[in-house]
């Protein structure tokens, strides 16, 4: 059994016009939300054993301040520039090509990327209708394979779905 959460990034600020989209960082409340989401994702007790994000600063950023409150070594946290607006096949894709540890049976995988891709992969691979992951938003999913090369839409089963608003802290 492998479980996969689909965390979207933090809001971004736009204080800089002139900054390449890549480049934007988290604005006040995204470096606020970030810490709040990797509380309630501690909470649950959900340990990490891959952290896997979009280069791009905001999604690292919502990374970093999540792995820090998982107490996850930030040097194992890995990026893929595919992710960066990725649509839902390149996301499934790069799921399915995620390496299974010889070690254990049930692996924990934190995916940080961007929107529509993410919201459009985790309908498909929930069989759900989410209208949209908001910024920091997060898709816990259980799935019932063996090997990450397994992993198919429809495949999914939802634990959760949370975002920053949802609830007060």
């Amino acid at each position: 059994m492998k479980k996969l959460y689909i965390i979207r990034h933090a809001k971004s600020s736009w204080d800089n016009p002139e900054l390449a989209d890549f480049d934007r960082p988290l604005n006040k409340r995204g470096q606020k939300d970030a810490p709040r989401m990797g509380k309630r994702l501690k909470e649950k007790r959900i340990t990490p054993d891959i952290m896997l994000s979009s280069p791009a600063e905001r999604a690292l950023a919502t990374c970093n301040a999540i792995a820090k409150v998982l107490a996850f070594d930030h040097s194992k946290i890995k990026t893929d520039r595919k992710l960066y607006h990725a649509s839902e096949d390149e996301i499934l894709n790069i799921i399915r090509n995620l390496k299974d540890s010889p070690r254990d049976s049930e692996e924990v995988v934190l995916l940080f990327g961007h929107n529509p891709g993410l919201t459009e992969f985790a309908n498909l691979l929930l069989n759900k209708t989410i209208d949209n992951i908001p910024t920091c938003g997060v898709v816990g999913a259980e799935l019932p394979v063996k090997r990450w090369q397994d992993v198919s839409f429809g495949c999914g089963n939802m634990l959760f779905f949370d975002f920053p608003k949802n609830q007060p802290d």
